[in-house]
């Protein structure tokens, strides 16, 4: 559901913001997928994948991030780092919803 989603993202971006991470883009879609947040770390460029799930009756908001998934989040990245000047040091983040349970965030969720 579309407002569950905008929901989630609203939460993990005020998350991160409150650990000093600045957004540069929400939702930017392309051909390849969408990139949920995109922040900056400092001088790092943070794709952030936001997962949220009611409850891990059917595997919690972890297990969500398949192997596809994370091909599509690099195909996106990679088209969105195209557009840029220079290519800054990059990382994929994931911030998790379970339920009632505090956001978890999750650094280097892609090894590349």
């Amino acid at each position: 559901m579309k407002t569950m989603g905008d929901a989630a993202e609203r939460v993990a971006e005020q998350y991160l913001a409150k650990r000093k991470l600045k957004t540069v883009a929400r939702n930017w879609r392309c051909r390849l997928g969408e990139l949920d947040l995109i922040c900056r770390d400092g001088e790092t460029l943070v794709f952030v994948e936001v997962r949220s799930r009611a409850s891990s009756q059917f595997g919690g908001a972890a297990d969500s991030i398949t192997p596809h998934k994370q091909a599509r989040l690099v195909a996106a990245a990679q088209l969105y780092l195209a557009s840029l000047g220079r290519v800054p040091p990059c990382r994929f983040d994931a911030v998790l919803l379970d339920g009632d349970a505090p956001p978890r965030w999750l650094k280097n969720i892609i090894e590349l």
